[in-house]
């Protein structure tokens, strides 16, 4: 298939040239427009007979769409639906998804989405996107230009599935995540569908149950590792820098020391950044900030316990550290206001912490003995919390319920208006249920969790209950990044987007104690978080100066909507 490239007609509506005919032309979900087609395009394109005779607008398809939609009980259900529609329709799919933001969001992204990647290789229905695997070693780039077949790709989602959400390794099903994360980028931030590209870097699982399936449907090799693994990897980024120069990459769902690496590595050789690490501890610090504004509390008078020591964990430990400096703190002050723990506690340097990346988050033995917690073998989460006192208590851990009644009366018995940010995905991976944890905490604390929740009626009053996850952040850092043609994303550029989304929450929304804003802004405030992105680069001089009024046009008219163009057939 030829590539095809949309340009706006002298009416500024979207048109594209067509050479396709009849079932060629239909069965392409980036064209079809089903029972769309006006009767001159029917004319023109082969295409009379072929579809039922009475044309629809796409509102009538939404309407139609989301009614059949709405008949399934099971969200799984509504996930392989969803699919079928984005596999036969990919412009209506999108309609349909923006209309009903706050109600299929959880079905596409998370918590849905985990169990569509655990089910892959039974619910699967057509390949979208491109599956690499050790055999194709040597021509990789051949291989993506397959892929490319609408025009060329501005923005990629890659996951290696080793660690997808907090269910661990899931091989070639991984593919769903970073299909999800693209669906979320073309509705929050208006990116076109045809500019997108998901990938899994299927290497080999060492998920047992899945080589034992016999229905698995990806590479059947135990997971590929070292020397082998990175020079695939090094092909692979080659490969996008030839074949897609100027694209943004999204490294998704990497096991942490892979994950912190793979970042490190390229991250000034192509825009790209790990939504896992940066992201989430992006959204982290937005959660403090707007916090903050709520209760008064300084950041200098924030002390945050992290539990969780992976990704997310590190992520959010960085980004809050550079906040906290930004603020004014420094040398021990500055290292004690994060505490974060793993499986065995609270790191602190006299116990052998394992990973690498953890020695730049410990305590020392001096600053844990000070605090009250110099027993090796009582730095749990429940005597952590009552020796620390945190302000902030974030959860990247996937330990269902982990924030007990004992732990948030600790939090409450010592703080006014704790914030508590149980952030694992799934639903049930998550550390605590926001009912529970406001009848614990007597309604007085502030609560936002990683996936969506219902609000809590709780004396009278009803706690809307915010959802802190990446979908504020990556959709508007994309975009401002594509923008502006940034030459990498930088460590402000990310704390721009925290800043943006913290100030995008309105008056309303924090009375409300939402720490986040709703999810159906999420377009406006994708939009926001994209012009500091942009703000942010400028400054930092990795792209070309331009005026505030031209940052502000520049989004305006490069925000893509689900409209069918109008095809003229050649």
């Amino acid at each position: 298939m030829d590539k095809y490239y949309l340009y706006k007609n002298a009416s500024g509506k979207d048109q594209l040239d067509v050479p396709l005919r009849g079932y060629e032309l239909i069965r392409q979900p980036l064209l079809n427009k089903g029972s769309a087609f006006t009767p001159q395009e029917r004319s023109e394109l082969g295409l009379e007979g072929l579809i039922p005779t009475r044309h629809n607008s796409m509102e009538q398809q939404a309407t139609r769409a989301y009614a059949s939609l709405s008949k399934l009980a099971e969200p799984l259900e509504k996930y392989v639906a969803l699919s079928a529609l984005q596999d036969r329709n990919e412009i209506l799919y999108y309609k349909v998804l923006q209309d009903h933001i706050e109600e299929l969001m959880p079905i596409v992204y998370t918590p849905t989405v985990g169990l569509a990647t655990q089910k892959f290789s039974e619910v699967f229905q057509r390949g979208r996107g491109v599956w690499i695997t050790p055999d194709f070693r040597g021509h990789i780039a051949k291989t993506l230009r397959r892929a490319a077949h609408f025009k060329d790709v501005k923005l990629i989602v890659v996951t290696d599935n080793e660690s997808i959400l907090g269910i661990g390794d899931q091989g070639a099903g991984g593919m769903a995540i970073s299909i999800g994360k693209l669906s979320l980028y073309c509705i929050g931030a208006g990116i076109h569908p045809a500019d997108t590209l998901p990938i899994s870097l299927d290497v080999g699982t060492n998920n047992l149950a899945l080589l034992d399936d016999d229905l698995y449907l990806g590479w059947r090799q135990p997971r590929l590792k070292g020397a082998e693994y990175n020079d695939l990897l090094e092909e692979f980024v080659d490969a996008v820098k030839a074949v897609f120069p100027g694209a943004l990459l999204q490294w998704e769902d990497f096991r942490k020391n892979n994950a912190l690496e793979i970042n490190q590595r390229y991250r000034h050789s192509l825009p790209s950044f790990n939504d896992d690490i940066q992201g989430t501890g992006a959204v982290a610090l937005a959660g403090v900030l707007s916090a903050s504004r709520i209760t008064g509390r300084l950041m200098t008078e924030q002390r945050v316990l992290i539990l969780g020591a992976g990704a997310a964990g590190l992520g959010i430990a960085n980004q809050l550290r550079a906040a906290f400096a930004d603020a004014g703190l420094t040398g021990d002050a500055l290292t004690y206001s994060i505490a974060v723990l793993d499986s065995r506690g609270l790191l602190v340097d006299d116990r052998d912490l394992g990973d690498d990346y953890k020695k730049s988050l410990a305590w020392s033995k001096t600053m844990a003995t000070a605090a009250g917690l110099s027993d090796t073998s009582n730095r749990g989460l429940a005597t952590t919390v009552a020796a620390y006192k945190p302000t902030v208590l974030i959860g990247a851990s996937g330990q269902a319920g982990a924030f007990t009644k004992e732990i948030i009366s600790s939090m409450l018995s010592n703080t006014p208006r704790p914030v508590i940010m149980p952030f694992s995905n799934p639903t049930d991976h998550c550390e605590g249920i926001p009912r529970l944890l406001i009848e614990w905490c007597d309604g007085e604390c502030l609560i936002a969790t990683g996936s969506p929740f219902a609000d809590v009626t709780y004396k009278h009053k009803t706690h809307r209950i915010a959802q802190g996850n990446n979908v504020f952040i990556f959709p508007g850092l994309g975009l401002g990044t594509l923008l502006c043609n940034a030459s990498e994303i930088s460590d402000g550029m990310i704390n721009a987007s925290a800043e943006a989304l913290a100030n995008s929450v309105n008056q309303n929304e924090l009375s409300s104690g939402m720490l986040f804003p709703d999810v159906t802004r999420l377009g406006e405030v994708s939009s926001q978080v994209a012009a500091a992105v942009i703000r942010c680069a400028i400054e930092e001089k990795r792209c070309e100066p331009l005026e505030e009024h031209e940052i502000a046009e520049l989004i305006s008219n490069n925000i893509w909507t689900p409209n069918y163009a109008d095809y003229i057939a050649v």
